[in-house]
């Protein structure tokens, strides 16, 4: 028997309290209603009249392994729905408790357990965050490299649960190269330690199933991370980011082609802005520093390393630039937006209804992994989408579009549109049209051969109707996984389809699904 949609009663939510109390203090349990409301917000948009969806019916705050184990047995004893929740910067709402229940919130295990100079390895709990770790490794000339654009503020449970993408992963790789083992609840609550073998420090091994990846990445569908060991690097000894103006996109987009394939050793990152992506930010983004009107289109490069290899690589990325028209912005341009990526993590706080009117806005993304050769097509369907969207209603704005090289060989590309949102008129009319657009987005993305999603993971309404597509008999698989491991379906349930697993026969909703988009 399974979880039901219903949300507990008064009467339930008091007996779930009272069999939690064996397990954790008074003070771990928050029933509150701003305690409960202050863990249902993530950075996704919503239509403001439907928010009381989304609120939980209670919070606890565990501080080991031990008791997220215990708070689990109670749910799945009780069927009452558990969703963890860590940084809550997920865009695709992987944190929002959409039937209610436990919220887990980690983050009061955010200790460092041992640091290994020796190994170069850090275990920690998983509600630390990367900012206040890296201010510990300093002292001791080390990083742990994964670089979100919500660094100060995401957490490392929260960065295995949604196999997070690094902006720096070119050089360093993402979180799923650099998280070495962890500690896991599954959704009965027993512990299992995931990793390479068995080994807490191992990053490679070649015996039984590779486990580690099937639990990074489920949007806690399939448990929580309780403590991580994490892969230590040197801290780098210099830094070049620099940017560079074009007038036109495609000389633009050649040149991140040819950065990306110069083989330099430092190379962290490249990222291409768009001609609707530079708009914005000149209109709209107080920290920009506004560029000439004939500036179509801007590269960023970024090499980390000692500075006899930052020097030399800065010089032959400065020389293929100029050799495809680029206009190097100089360095305060360069350190100063560079320095600041972080510090726009949905910060925009307005943008522009299709008639030029300036209201409140929020931000939200689209982020497909796509191959190299196929961004510009993907670019120009994905604004035409929006451009339709915009033309159906005030409520949404073109952000712009960026595209970021995801390896070293830049093999393929993050390629990422940002849509501003009017909430207060998102209505469901309004919300109806975004879904489809996500759909229209997520199938463009899949006629291109690329994924629906690089790094945000696609379990929200809209783009995960074409997940079964995606994934093909694969997704199958999932559904298999999700059966075994959370029989009574209460790890946040709802999500990625995945209550699928629980129906009868499927196989002609699974057909629909796998037909959009196609004909």
């Amino acid at each position: 028997m399974s979880v039901t949609s219903e949300r507990l009663s008064n009467d339930q939510v008091e007996r779930v309290v009272e069999r939690l109390r064996t397990v954790l203090r008074d003070e771990q349990i928050l029933t509150g209603k701003p305690d409960r409301i202050n863990r249902a917000r993530v950075p996704a948009p919503f239509p403001v009249h439907r928010w009381a969806e989304r609120v939980p019916d209670l919070a606890v705050l565990p501080t080991s392994t031990e008791e997220v184990a215990a708070v689990v047995r109670i749910a799945n004893e009780l069927r009452v729905p558990v969703v963890p929740r860590d940084g809550g910067t997920g865009l695709t709402d992987g944190a929002v408790p959409l039937r209610g229940g436990i919220v887990v919130d980690v983050k009061r295990m955010n200790q460092i357990h041992e640091l290994d100079l020796e190994n170069r390895t850090v275990t920690v709990g998983t509600g630390i965050n990367m900012l206040k770790l890296n201010e510990q490794l300093a002292r001791h000339g080390l990083i742990y490299p994964d670089n979100p654009a919500s660094y100060p503020c995401s957490l490392v449970g929260g960065r295995i649960g949604t196999s997070g993408w690094s902006l720096i992963g070119a050089r360093y790789g993402h979180t799923r190269d650099l998280v070495l083992s962890f500690d896991h609840v599954l959704p009965t609550g027993e512990v299992l330690h995931v990793g390479d073998g068995i080994g807490g420090k191992i990053s490679k091994s070649s015996s039984g199933y590779q486990l580690k990846h099937l639990f990074m990445g489920h949007q806690g569908t399939l448990g929580i991370a309780t403590m991580a060991t994490l892969k230590l690097y040197p801290k780098p000894e210099a830094e070049l980011s620099p940017f560079w103006a074009f007038d036109n996109y495609d000389d633009a987009y050649r040149c991140v082609g040819a950065l990306h394939r110069a083989g330099v050793a430092t190379f962290a990152g490249a990222v291409l802005f768009d001609e609707w992506k530079v708009a914005y930010l000149r209109r709209d983004d107080e920290a920009y520093i506004p560029q000439p009107a004939d500036v179509r289109a801007l590269v960023c490069a970024v090499m980390y390393g000692y500075a006899d290899e930052v020097r030399p690589a800065g010089r032959r990325l400065l020389r293929i630039a100029k050799e495809h028209g680029a206009r190097y912005l100089g360095d305060e341009i360069s350190e100063g937006d560079w320095a600041a990526r972080h510090d726009r993590y949905a910060t925009p706080l307005h943008g522009r209804t299709k008639d030029g009117q300036v209201v409140p806005m929020s931000w939200h993304c689209e982020d497909a992994a796509i191959s190299y050769r196929e961004v510009p097509a993907v670019t120009r369907a994905w604004h035409e989408i929006v451009a339709d969207l915009r033309r159906k209603t005030d409520v949404f704005d073109d952000w712009g579009m960026f595209a970021y090289t995801s390896a070293d060989t830049g093999v393929d590309y993050l390629t990422e549109i940002d849509v501003g949102i009017w909430e207060q008129r998102l209505d469901d009319r309004a919300w109806a049209l975004w879904v489809q657009a996500k759909k229209d987005i997520a199938a463009v993305s899949l006629r291109y051969g690329g994924s629906i999603s690089a790094c945000h993971g696609s379990c929200r309404e809209g783009e995960v109707d074409l997940l079964p597509q995606e994934m093909g008999r694969g997704f199958e698989v999932m559904l298999d996984v999700k059966r075994t491991l959370d029989p009574n379906n209460i790890m946040n349930p709802g999500k990625y389809l995945l209550d699928l697993a629980y129906a009868g026969d499927i196989s002609a909703e699974l057909a629909e699904l796998r037909r959009y988009g196609r004909e």
